[in-house]
């Protein structure tokens, strides 16, 4: 299989972060699995979930991080965040890259079972890549308020190469 590389976005985000090796980690639009193989890298004891909606999505996922799947660091699974069942009772981070449910709709019930999952103190990290800077506005404004209305503090973090927005909610 050919190396595959990880964007600059990616590997910006996941060491915001900060990933520890004990830390329990969903995270929600898996995608190609770039993120992911980032994460994986830096856990021992801890483990990530990760889920998407596409079934690419979880196939590229898997095949690209076959030894963490192998390993038993990485679960990948084909659902949407709203009918998501945790198999952890404690998740110490939340990250996310471009999964657009938090700024184009009602998100309530969805971010209700995130703050009911994340420990105290724990983080959901969603990330926009901004290199359309007309949509920042909206992201952040959107994303921002169903995360607080969820009962979460909520700050924002902006990287400008590569352009990146991140919004933090801390439990």
């Amino acid at each position: 299989m050919a190396v595959q590389t990880v964007p600059a976005r990616i590997r910006w985000a996941v060491e915001l972060i900060d990933v520890q090796p004990s830390d329990q980690i969903l995270e929600i639009g898996c995608g190609p699995g770039a993120a992911a193989e980032v994460i994986c890298a830096k856990l021992e004891k801890g483990r990530l979930f990760a889920i998407d909606r596409s079934e690419s999505g979880v196939d590229r996922t898997k095949r690209r991080n076959a030894k963490y799947v192998e390993s038993g660091r990485l679960t990948v699974r084909q659902i949407d965040l709203a009918t998501l069942r945790v198999p952890v009772k404690r998740i110490d981070k939340v990250f996310a890259f471009n999964v657009n449910l938090f700024w184009v709709r009602k998100c309530a019930d969805e971010v209700a079972l995130l703050h009911e999952r994340v420990v105290p103190g724990g983080t959901v990290s969603l990330f926009y890549d901004a290199t359309r800077p007309e949509g920042v506005p909206h992201v952040a404004e959107k994303a921002s308020t169903a995360l607080a209305e969820g009962g979460f503090r909520v700050s924002l973090v902006e990287n400008k190469v590569p352009p990146v927005l991140g919004i933090i909610g801390r439990r």
